[in-house]
């Protein structure tokens, strides 16, 4: 084997409690379930696994006090993120959650259980110290507003018994358990193996890295990449597996392996980096590539970075002989052209011509279908990418229409989706509010809740929509700001988003009201009516400002055509 796992045995409850199988299948029948959300699944699978060695369950109180403070756990063994299950009031009531009890934890997926916890603790965690010490304390951090928004007020702590692994039905082959992954190093006669962990796609420069560092260390290369959750907006990982295929053959005699990793990152840079050690460790790595700004989330809205650009490979250099694992700083690789050759930037002589690509840049490209060169990444790799980024005029986008009953946004949306059909090249599909509240949201009244889930619907289904590549025209009343946001960040990962505020006065959508709804809702028969006893939050923010007083449908609809244009979201040529 490669070398020993973080504290000393790896902790393969999945080999251990096989020999229990029927016995553990049977009581978990008959016990309180807690069903696990996705984040929930991804650490549960690498408690199983041995991933977080020498973790048995997810964290009591003692040990999740002592890796937020100190990162220790309570038996001294070095761990530097809290893995913990969070859990509200409402299901600790439901299902008898107590130190003690035995409950059953079940995929939300398939309803299949997976495993059973014995309760040793039921604790309410101080979230504001774990969000300082273990992030750094930004509000704006992923990791912070997860842990502040969404995670449930209570953690419960406990070893977990293995009742079933979690079923995976892509890239079956390459999802190597810890033990799994060191017996195949053991097959292949690896002794020292350099571990590479992504969750971008790789090109050249990454390749010319991991040779680099693995011939200068005489190892072999591990690209473990991670498929579980990563920074939202990235890109997917079918694609980017497709890309790590891709590029495998381009690595000297059987130099890589890859081996997908099913980790919910907390993207949270030099605590995050150690966490990334010890699991590389318990897969069988003896050395491990550390870069700038390591699992970092970028910069937060004022342009500050969350951490320093070197702080993570200064966390795992201090703990390197805790770790047991060798830290290869990530060199930053540059071409250049006349020696048609990468070399690390600090090694390049002043006045040598060299050239490079940013992300920015490589995006940039791709949604415009710009040349990528072939110095820069390979045409397989390429290919891949371009098959998951479309040119602009082929992907998909969302003008929401935000107004008043009566203000034309209805006539504007009808008007907009004729356009698009003529022509052409995409399918289009209207969401008007009314047809949405009688098809998908029958059962809501209108108070601020119910509106609010009503624009989620429309922006669930508008966003699988322009995930597909259509155009897709929404004309709710919309009246929160906080339900448009939301929606724009529901429907941004997919493509495009564009607010247009038809902005028509209140008075004027209400004296040219022939359905006589207004009035109806003066005379107090309709309550909670928009503009009349309910209030409308004008946009701050957007894309295009409209008003039916002043203008006909028919230039309106050009000014959105304009807009589109100006995107090349309509432009085929």
């Amino acid at each position: 084997m490669a070398n020993k796992p973080h504290g000393g045995e790896l902790k393969d409850l999945l080999a251990r409690d096989a020999v229990l199988h029927g016995q553990l299948a049977a009581e978990a029948e008959k016990l309180p379930a807690i069903v696990l959300t996705e984040r929930q699944l991804c650490d549960l699978e690498l408690i199983l696994s041995g991933g977080f060695s020498p973790l048995e369950g997810f964290m009591g109180e003692k040990d999740y006090n002592g890796v937020v403070t100190d990162l220790r756990l309570a038996d001294g063994n070095l761990f530097s993120i809290p893995i913990t299950l969070d859990v509200s009031q409402a299901q600790v009531d439901l299902s008898g959650i107590k130190p003690g009890a035995r409950i059953t934890l079940r995929d939300f997926r398939d309803d299949r259980n997976l495993a059973i916890i014995s309760v040793e603790d039921v604790y309410k965690p101080d979230k504001q110290k774990e969000a300082k010490e273990v992030f750094g304390g930004d509000e704006e951090h992923p990791a912070i507003k997860y842990l502040l928004n969404t995670a449930k007020e209570f953690y419960v702590g406990g070893k977990v018994e293995a009742v079933n692994r979690l079923n995976h039905y892509d890239y079956v082959e390459l999802r190597y358990t810890p033990a799994e992954l060191r017996t195949h190093f053991d097959k292949l006669g690896w002794s020292r193996v350099v571990a590479f962990q992504t969750r971008n796609p790789m090109h050249r420069a990454h390749r010319e890295l991991t040779v680099r560092a693995a011939r200068a260390r005489q190892a072999n290369v591990l690209i473990h990449p991670v498929v579980g959750l990563t920074k939202p907006g990235d890109i997917d990982h079918f694609t980017r597996v497709r890309v790590y295929q891709a590029l495998l053959p381009r690595y000297p005699n059987g130099m890589a392996v890859l081996g997908l990793l099913p980790l919910a990152m907390r993207m949270g840079g030099p605590r995050e980096a150690i966490w990334h050690a010890i699991i590389r460790k318990n897969h069988g790595a003896t050395h491990f590539i550390v870069g700038r700004d390591h699992a970092g989330p970028g910069k937060n809205s004022k342009g500050v970075e969350f951490y320093g650009p070197y702080d993570a490979q200064h966390a795992v250099e201090k703990y390197r002989d805790e770790l047991g694992i060798e830290v290869v700083p990530f060199q930053q690789m540059t071409y250049l052209p006349d020696t048609d050759e990468y070399r690390p930037k600090d090694e390049v002589p002043a006045g040598i011509k060299t050239l490079d690509i940013s992300g920015t840049e490589l995006r940039r490209r791709l949604r415009t279908g710009g040349e990528i060169p072939e110095w820069f990444s390979y045409p397989e790799v390429v290919s891949v990418l371009r098959q998951s980024h479309p040119p602009r005029y082929k992907q998909g986008f969302t003008v929401f229409l935000t107004g008043y009953t009566n203000s034309g946004k209805d006539a504007i949306a009808r008007a907009l989706q004729v356009t698009l059909n003529q022509q052409g090249g995409r399918s289009v599909s209207l969401l008007l509010g009314e047809t949405v509240r009688a098809e998908l949201s029958s059962e809501l009244g209108f108070s601020r809740v119910d509106r609010h889930r009503n624009i989620q619907r429309i922006a669930f289904v508008a966003a699988e929509l322009t995930r597909a590549g259509a155009a897709v025209i929404a004309a709710p009343i919309a009246p929160f700001e906080h339900s448009r946001q939301t929606a724009r960040d529901t429907i941004s990962q997919y493509g495009s988003f564009y607010l247009v505020h038809v902005a028509t006065p209140l008075a004027y959508c209400e004296a040219t009201d022939k359905r006589g709804v207004y009035s109806r809702a003066r005379r107090g028969e309709i309550k909670g009516f928009t503009g009349v006893d309910d209030p409308y939050e004008n946009p701050p923010k957007a894309d295009l400002v409209v008003d039916f007083e002043q203008q006909s449908v028919r230039n309106i609809v050009h000014q959105i055509v304009l807009l589109l244009e100006s995107e090349g979201l309509l432009d085929r040529f």
